[in-house]
């Protein structure tokens, strides 16, 4: 008990950090990213140094009294003899049988309904408010096995209609040689002049704005780009996925479809770029099953200039550039930027060029103001990037897009942006939609901005992607063209579809999903999960792949470290 109870608070208190951050509570699947967080901690500290030191010193007075207490208890308290031990062993035993399976959510348990515990997975947060944290967090721990829709099986897969020959119109369609393609998933990217409260002397984001073919429509807040990735590169969807699961760290065991992949069979080289570490986030492993060639980590890059402590957007832009110009054969390029990452803290930037107006308090303004100071140099890094594109001889197509809102808490509170310093799970569309928008461009050297696409999800994006390289697929360009053209937005609690209209708790067991949303969650389980029915009609690209599903998870070769 001495050992136990210490730990649960420990746990509970996490998890109401994690919650007031990310706004999602603590899951068992974070234990497993330790090590992420091991890594961010100095950045942590050096936002909130206060709070650091006093919750390092809380930490070592508990664990002292938990020593104290365990010599204590070990030289005080009578010795059980085998007889005690065993008498209650056989007492607990049916305490302990009842409770399993009452953990059990998707069954139903008499014993659950008299005690008033109530799974409510769809609304993690009313979970652990309603049930507490320990017996939420043992809801949650086995989210890693993933339960078949109902009546999957080879016929259900053999029925989703095929059509190999669907392409929407693209402004793009028509060229005589393929187009390199670079994605950049710019983080915590946002339109600053959202916010009330806050004025602007001069535009933060000229660039994005003019060119801006839509937005996407994340679904995280202030956090777990992973989950905003899986989704981008893949064309599959959280939403169908459980609460709280990270696809990256629990999910991908073998080769699964995705741009890289698709990319690839075209005769493209596929390389994916992050500059940090290449395990964060388990992206050596991930990248390797998505079909990239190459990984550049940060042991991979030469010494990047940094904003604070990390890698600016146009030393990032510098290595888009240089890896391009070498490039020989058509180019897939992923790149995942990391100088947007919070905190914002009033040391990131030597001096800062943007000019604001505030009524919010000195500390939300300097918030603010260093976070659209990094906005500004992630549109003049875009506008050097295009520059750049518009150059070259082969067409080149450029998109970026924002994997959450930035973590600016207390100034969206105080600016009456949100209610809360997190955004919310489940609200009207319009708020949503506020909370979850960032921009999204889609341009090409040759051809210029798209527009009108509208807010997405990340899911589609690879649709919107392989139809701006005047592609097609027998799944992004067709089965997701077929959903695309149904909805614009879908998310674990909403769904938008094409005409605006908004289907709140569409997934809450009320009624049955769409038909193309039960084809679609269908052909994820059988990609991720299943037999792989669909991969010969579907993803023609996996098909070389076979022998990679048995061998071992390793990391992708890492390139020579590049000249500085």
């Amino acid at each position: 008990m001495l050992l136990i109870a210490p730990a649960a608070l420990a746990l509970a208190f996490l998890s109401g950090e994690k919650q007031q951050y990310l706004s999602d509570p603590l899951y068992p699947s974070d234990l497993l990213f330790a090590r992420q967080i091991k890594e961010l901690l100095p950045v942590m500290a050096s936002a909130q140094p206060l709070m650091a030191v006093t919750l390092g010193l809380v930490t070592v007075l508990v664990l002292a009294l938990v020593v104290y207490c365990g010599f204590f208890a070990w030289n005080r308290f009578p010795k059980l003899s085998s007889r005690a031990r065993l008498f209650r062993l056989v007492f607990s035993l049916p305490f302990l049988v009842g409770f399993t399976p009452m953990m059990e959510y998707t069954d139903h348990s008499w014993l659950r309904d008299r005690l008033k515990i109530r799974p409510m997975m769809w609304d993690q947060a009313a979970n652990y408010r309603h049930n507490g944290f320990l017996v939420a967090f043992a809801f949650n721990a086995p989210m890693a096995k993933v339960s078949a829709p109902k009546g999957y099986d080879a016929a259900a897969i053999a029925q989703v209609e095929l059509d190999r020959d669907v392409i929407p119109a693209s402004p793009v369609a028509d060229r005589s040689q393929p187009a390199d393609v670079i994605v950049v998933m710019s983080e915590s990217l946002w339109d600053p002049t959202r916010m009330p409260g806050v004025e602007f002397m001069a535009d933060p984001m000229p660039t994005i704005r003019q060119t801006q073919a839509g937005n996407v429509f994340s679904p995280e807040f202030g956090g777990m780009t992973a989950n905003v990735e899986f989704e981008a590169l893949t064309g599959f969807s959280n939403a169908f996925l459980p609460y709280g699961s990270i696809p990256y760290q629990q999910y991908i065991r073998r080769p699964l479809p995705s741009l890289a992949r698709f990319f690839r069979d075209k005769g493209y080289e596929a390389v994916a770029l992050h500059p940090f570490e290449g395990w964060f986030w388990n992206r050596e492993n991930v990248y390797r099953h998505l079909g990239f060639d190459r990984f550049l980590a940060q042991d991979a890059l030469p010494e990047l200039e940094k904003r604070g402590r990390f890698a600016s957007d146009e030393a990032l832009i510098d290595q888009i550039m240089r890896i391009g110009d070498e490039s020989a054969a058509p180019l897939f390029l992923f790149a995942v930027t990391l100088q947007g990452h919070g905190p914002y803290e009033a040391t990131r930037y030597p001096s800062e060029n943007v000019e604001l107006a505030s009524t919010l308090s000195v500390a939300a303004t300097q918030q603010v103001g260093t976070y659209a100071e990094g906005v500004r140099e992630a549109d003049a890094s875009l506008t050097r990037l295009m520059e750049w594109a518009k150059k070259r001889p082969r067409e080149t197509i450029i998109v970026l897009f924002g994997d959450h809102l930035p973590p600016l808490g207390k100034a969206f509170v105080e600016s009456g942006y949100m209610e809360d310093a997190v955004a919310a799970r489940r609200a009207p569309l319009p708020v949503m939609l506020k909370e979850h928008e960032t921009p999204l461009i889609v341009w090409s050297s040759k051809k210029g901005p798209r527009k009108d696409l509208g807010t997405i999800s990340p899911a589609l994006l690879p649709h919107q992607i392989v139809t701006s390289a005047g592609l097609s697929d027998p799944f992004y360009t067709g089965f997701l063209g077929k959903i695309a053209a149904h909805y614009s937005v879908i998310d674990r609690y909403m769904l938008v579809d094409a005409e605006g209209s908004a289907h709140p708790g569409w997934q809450d067991g009320r009624k049955a999903a769409p038909p193309p949303l039960q084809e679609y969650r269908l052909l994820q389980h059988d990609m991720i999960f299943g037999d792989q029915f669909s991969r010969e009609r579907f993803f023609p690209g996996l098909q070389g792949d076979e022998a990679e599903a048995g061998e071992p998870v390793a990391a992708l070769p890492q390139s020579p470290r590049l000249p500085g």
